[in-house]
């Protein structure tokens, strides 16, 4: 029983009918590092004990001995809401590279993933994850590097993928419910959505391509309020909680019309901040993550590293 398929989606899983999932890609770990990586150490921490869950923080090397406040960015990994984790390879190696380009501390968050755990469960976790990094505001949280070098007038929400898709929904809600009683606003300063994961059934415009985008098992599939945020007329983005807002898309990715949708929905319907938005030609979806060290993923972080320095 425990050897027969119920659901083959190759290459990301299999499903067995027994109910045991087989992750087939993402599921390699690599530990943190207080021996400087690219002029970056790194730290995981527990941010809820209750589920088990955990983050990993990242700070420049050259900041640890001094009292130097830093622009915090709290990470989403991507992955279509089923597979890799905060503590891939893939990720751990884009956080140490983002951090050192941007000068910044940064927290990338693991959370639970479908089919297991269905969503919402992967934003609820996201949420959790960030009251426990506000928890860190007045200087007095459980996590040192955070109380010392996080400043909280500078807070940054990025993701790829379907990390870009948390990353737009926690600035959502946080505009709705306080993450600390010391703030006066959302908190968020800004977002980088890469590559973010919208859909719906259907098309943003005529460029679109069709439906390619895997599906967690949500009750509506891609017409789930969580996934279709651009085309859906009774999703109200206009209360984003953010100043600016910086879209990474590629060219030859499937969701890149999604994308340019989003832009152009919150330059639409009443937002108050600054959209960006930056096309990589030629480029499939998450190549960055896959191809590092190619021009156009170099030319990506220098995008988003300038985004959080405060160059848009």
């Amino acid at each position: 029983m425990d050897s027969e398929i119920a659901f083959d989606y190759s290459p990301l899983l299999k499903i067995y009918k027994s109910g045991r999932i087989e992750r087939l890609m993402g599921e390699t770990a690599v530990p943190p590092s207080l021996n400087p990586e690219n002029g970056v150490i790194s730290k995981d921490v527990v941010y809820s004990p209750e589920d088990n869950l955990s983050a990993r923080v990242y700070l420049p090397e050259k900041a640890a001995d001094t009292d130097e406040k830093l622009p915090l960015l709290v990470y989403f990994h991507g992955g279509g809401f089923i597979i890799e984790t905060a503590f891939s390879p893939t990720y751990h190696n884009f956080l140490t590279a983002a951090v050192s380009a941007s000068d910044c501390i940064a927290v990338s968050v693991d959370y639970r993933r479908a089919p297991e755990h269905p969503l919402p469960i992967s934003f609820d976790d996201s949420w959790t994850s960030l009251k426990w990094v506000f928890a860190h505001i007045a200087g007095s949280g459980p996590e040192s590097w955070l109380n010392k070098h996080a400043d909280f007038s500078k807070v940054f929400l990025a993701g790829d993928s379907a990390g870009a898709n948390i990353a737009h929904h926690m600035a959502m809600r946080a505009a709705k419910e306080k993450l600390s009683p010391e703030l006066s606003d959302s908190g968020i300063f800004g977002i980088i959505l890469v590559h973010p994961y919208f859909w719906s059934k259907t098309p943003v415009d005529d460029k679109e391509t069709t439906d390619a985008a895997v599906r967690p098992n949500n009750k509506d599939g891609v017409d789930d309020p969580w996934l279709n945020v651009v085309q859906s007329d009774s999703v109200d983005i206009s209360g984003l909680g953010c100043g600016k807002v910086l879209v990474l898309v590629a060219e030859k990715d499937a969701l890149v019309r999604q994308g340019w949708g989003y832009k152009a929905k919150l330059e639409k319907h009443g937002w108050k901040g600054k959209v960006e938005l930056v096309e990589s030609e030629g480029e499939e979806h998450v190549f960055h993550l896959t191809r590092p060290d190619c021009e156009n993923a170099l030319e990506a972080m220098k995008k988003f590293a300038g985004f959080i320095k405060g160059e848009m």
